[in-house]
């Protein structure tokens, strides 16, 4: 019989907690969910783990309502008692990014190797590792015979990594049936040591925002012929000059609300001469612009619309001078400012009336979810019933995310992945040797089992 959430302990500890986490996600990782290569893979792989997530969440499947939302959307509708109103969505994908193991991989990126503690491969982290400890927190809550307060949602895209329309389509769902969500929370921040350079100890840093993203091509046309005679500038010495003057200062530094949130928490935690500069910097937004943009790196990239040239095309042979030439831009757009705003100042840097700028594809920052509500206390609270020691902190999250989508009709949406990540780890996510410690995973489900179970105490 299910029971009252109010009547279940809401310490993770007191939930009992099945063994072998980390030979579930090693299952997971073992099937290429590529959805870059879904072309030439086919929807097997897709298919494949829809199924592998029946036989391994067994109570799951039998006591949720799940629907196909697209080919690659996944919808599990947990009923609740209703005693606390409006449902929560908690969000992951299971695609991936590519892997090539001739990039220097440790362990082949699709075999999910489990040694010394930790599950290896790809998606380990983004995000088969985030989408697996919701799933087990639910598992072992059906299993403890929970019911919770509110409908629980579970909303899973298969095709996240190429900006994809299966959480759409489900977030547009759900929003035509007049389902507003109380809480959204997707992939995002997670536990970190020293988030900044001057702030020692772990945070569990919470994405209230998101970065927008916008792809952009320039392009060059110039007079061809043969490479032995050069004359006047060629095309690629347009786009050449024109990605050079691209720089990092081509968007001016500015410091979101939410930063400014983050240091003063930061500073609350610290004594001493950090605490006093971290209060400094909360106050004075230009300087803390300022020096976070010298930083470089990920403080940069917190203050300011970050441009990056990521493909070059042009030329069809050694000895030819191309008549075309072209560059991909990648930009990730600070809150405050738009996708047309972009285009204007990239316009204007470029200074080159033979180099046209164009908006392949785009979308605008997402609001700035709030700090002061239940809704990101209920985050809070969670955090720190699975890591006692890491300070819940607001920030920006520089990605995209699925979560963008639940944004136009749900006030409270945030990015949270339950995991203790390191420098090392975050750089593998996109990257070489993707990882996550076993235990980790096993702090990320209690995470979701203290959401879950605290609902009714964040109405």
């Amino acid at each position: 019989m299910a029971h009252p959430s109010h009547l279940l302990s809401s310490r993770p500890d007191d939930v009992p907690r099945r063994e072998g986490s980390g030979a579930r996600l090693s299952r997971m990782i073992r099937i290429p969910t590529v959805s870059a290569e879904r072309e030439t893979r086919g929807s097997a792989p897709f298919e494949e783990f829809t199924d592998l997530l029946a036989e391994l969440y067994p109570r799951m499947h039998a006591a949720l309502e799940r629907e196909r939302i697209t080919d690659l959307g996944l919808l599990y509708r947990w009923r609740g008692t209703g005693a606390a109103g409006a449902p929560v969505v908690l969000m992951a994908h299971y695609d991936v990014v590519p892997a090539d193991e001739a990039d220097g991989w440790t362990h082949r990126p699709f075999e999910g190797v489990i040694a010394d503690g930790w599950v290896h491969g790809r998606g380990a982290l983004d995000d088969k590792g985030p989408l697996l400890v919701i799933l087990e927190a639910v598992e072992d809550l059906l299993a403890a015979g929970f019911a919770p307060a509110r409908d629980v949602y579970l909303s899973f895209g298969g095709n996240e990594e190429t900006y994809g329309d299966a959480a759409r389509a489900i977030a547009e769902t759900l929003r035509e049936r007049g389902v507003v969500p109380w809480l959204v929370v997707d992939e995002g921040g997670a536990v970190v040591d020293a988030p900044l350079p001057f702030v020692s100890g772990r945070a569990a840093m919470i994405g209230v925002g998101e970065k927008g993203v916008a792809t952009f091509r320039i392009e060059a046309r110039g007079d061809g012929g043969h490479a032995s005679a050069p004359h006047g500038t060629t095309a690629i010495a347009r786009i050449a000059a024109a990605v050079a003057r691209l720089d990092a200062r081509t968007f001016p530094a500015r410091v979101p609300a939410a930063i400014a949130r983050m240091l003063r928490t930061f500073a609350g935690r610290t004594s001493g001469p950090s605490a006093v500069l971290l209060r400094i910097l909360a106050a004075v937004r230009p300087l803390t612009a300022r020096a976070f943009a010298l930083a470089g790196g990920e403080p940069a990239a917190l203050v300011r619309t970050t441009i990056a040239a990521t493909l070059l095309d042009g030329g069809s042979a050694a000895n030819v001078l191309p008549a075309r030439a072209s560059a991909t831009l990648n930009v990730r757009i600070l809150p405050g400012e738009t996708v047309a705003g972009s285009l204007r100042r990239i316009r204007r840097r470029v200074r080159d009336p033979k180099v046209s700028v164009e908006v392949l594809e785009g979308s605008d920052p997402s609001p700035e979810s709030p700090v002061d509500g239940p809704e990101f206390a209920a985050i809070a609270a969670a955090a720190r019933a699975a890591y006692p020691d890491a300070l819940p902190a607001p920030y920006i999250m520089m990605q995209a995310s699925d979560a963008r989508h639940f944004h136009r009709f749900s006030p409270a949406v945030y990015r949270f992945a339950p995991l203790a990540m390191s420098a090392a780890q975050r750089a593998a996510i996109h990257g070489v040797d993707e990882r996550v410690e076993i235990s980790s995973l096993e702090r990320g489900r209690d995470f979701h089992v203290a959401l879950l179970t605290n609902l009714t105490e964040h109405k």
